[in-house]
């Protein structure tokens, strides 16, 4: 069965599907394709107590479920659905190529079982890259909602994208966040408008190649029918823009900190402005907002704010609307979040910068930093990093694994700056890590958890570790009262 034969005007009656993976995608993909008649068998890699639990669910239903081997294709299967986060290479989908069978993520099937039930399809406004796409996604649906749209934040987000469009609330549109793991899946999906918003070295394990991960992002152009939105500031985004093959008459959209040209948004004397939906774009400026009715106001939020901004726009959103959403918008936890004020110096968690990119875009919104970092590096090299933060640095406290690998980039680039070495991997570094923070930190300081590295060699996630981090400058704040 060739990939166009699998379709929502498809009889699954009796269809052989194959899913790939027990979890947030897996259980919903196998629930749809087992309502609409398909015979499902999923297979999972892991075989713990938490597996079999949900194997129980799904087997309940009459749903074949294959634990502790996810590398044999069953026979007769006719398509493979996969979780995003499944590696290209497994011998699953090898063998399926070999068979000539089409293998599917869970946007796929999204796409094309949206609209089933006479219900008219919502169109997607979609966000990939490499950092920024959930807040963006999340400020998206906050414009949307002021617009009295209604809308949802959806994909990688964490709410199910099967869910959105097979549940029993019907959207106007849909804001989607998008992995590159999921665009690599995607490939008959068809945005209204979408935005690439950065791209830097990330996920190479998983893709092969930066060229391969950056072809995947721009999959999100493809086919678009009013706008694809790409950033300024980085070329990349808008080579992926002329590469694609998008609908007669979408049009190239740009986002820049800087005074806007013609079909771009932009910063002009701290307002947000629009010369791209505007009736005469060569002339004319909207003012949307101000940069500070976004929260937080730095440089990357700021543009995050106007990729949302431009998305909305394409969709038809009128100026106000972009204002009271941004307004309305709160970000989420441990995403650049002021923590609290002590003795004049500012503290802020930024824990969710867990690779260079994400750290040199937070680094860059503040002036004098004590800076903590460190934890698992993931193959990352800090040495450009650290050469453009250097002049922004008081002091640094490094944590982690891997934090020679920071140490020796700032003894090359900024042998001036003062480093602590905290030779300790227990979770109760942090709470050191921020008093020799404070002992460096001078009044006017930002006090910057940005670690540029994974957690899990100290902590489960990056949650936890910004957790821990916020715990430890209350219990001082605590103390300074």
């Amino acid at each position: 069965m060739g990939s166009q034969e699998v379709s929502s005007t498809v009889d699954w009656q009796g269809k052989h599907v194959t899913v790939a993976g027990l979890g947030v995608s897996g259980i919903p993909a196998a629930r749809a394709l087992h309502e609409r008649g398909a015979l499902v068998t999923v297979v999972n890699d892991g075989d713990d107590e938490r597996a079999r639990a949900q194997a129980a669910e799904l087997e309940a239903l009459g749903i074949t479920v294959r634990l502790g081997d996810g590398a044999t294709l069953p026979p007769s299967t006719e398509l493979v659905v996969t979780a995003p986060g499944w590696q290209p290479d497994k011998p699953l989908f090898l063998a399926a190529a070999e068979a000539g069978v089409p293998v599917w993520g869970d946007v796929e099937l999204a796409w094309r079982l949206r609209g089933t039930g006479g219900r008219e399809p919502a169109p997607w406004l979609a966000v990939t890259g490499t950092n920024g796409k959930t807040t963006t996604v999340r400020m998206l649906a906050s414009i949307l909602q002021a617009a009295g749209l209604r809308t949802a934040a959806v994909g990688n987000i964490g709410v199910s994208l099967l869910d959105a469009v097979l549940g029993e609330t019907e959207y106007d549109v849909l804001a989607v966040e998008l992995s590159s793991y999921q665009l690599h899946w995607a490939p008959s999906l068809r945005a209204h408008s979408a935005a690439v918003l950065n791209l830097a070295p990330d996920h190479l394990d998983w893709h092969g190649s930066m060229a391969a991960y950056a072809a995947d992002k721009g999959r999100v152009y493809e086919g678009n029918t009013v706008a694809c939105v790409y950033n300024v500031a980085d070329p990349a985004t808008e080579d992926l823009v002329r590469e694609a093959d998008v609908e007669e008459g979408c049009r190239a959209i740009g986002f820049t900190l800087g005074a806007p040209g013609p079909s771009q948004l932009g910063v002009v004397d701290g307002i947000l402005v629009d010369r791209a939906f505007v009736a005469n774009r060569q002339k004319q400026a909207q003012e949307l907002a101000e940069v500070t009715d976004v929260n937080p106001p730095a440089p990357h939020n700021i543009a995050n704010a106007l990729a949302a901004a431009a998305l909305a726009r394409a969709f038809g959103v009128e100026p106000a609307a972009v204002r009271d959403g941004l307004r309305a918008f709160r970000p989420d936890a441990h995403r650049i979040e002021h923590v609290a004020d002590i003795d004049e110096v500012r503290y802020v968690d930024d824990s969710k910068a867990t690779n260079t990119h994400a750290t040199e875009a937070s680094l860059a919104a503040y002036d004098s930093i004590v800076w903590i970092a460190g934890g698992l590096a993931k193959g990352a090299t800090f040495d450009g990093l650290v050469t453009g933060a250097a002049k922004r640095l008081r002091g640094v406290v490094l944590i982690g694994a891997d934090r020679a690998l920071i140490r020796e980039a700032l003894t090359r680039h900024a042998p001036e700056v003062p480093v602590v070495d905290l030779d300790r991997t227990d979770t109760g570094a942090m709470s050191e890590a921020v008093a020799r923070a404070a002992e460096l930190a001078r009044p006017g300081d930002t006090v910057l958890l940005a670690p540029a590295c994974a957690s899990m060699d100290m902590f489960t996630n990056y949650n936890k570790r910004g957790e821990a981090f916020a715990d430890a400058v209350r219990a001082r704040a605590d103390e300074s009262a």
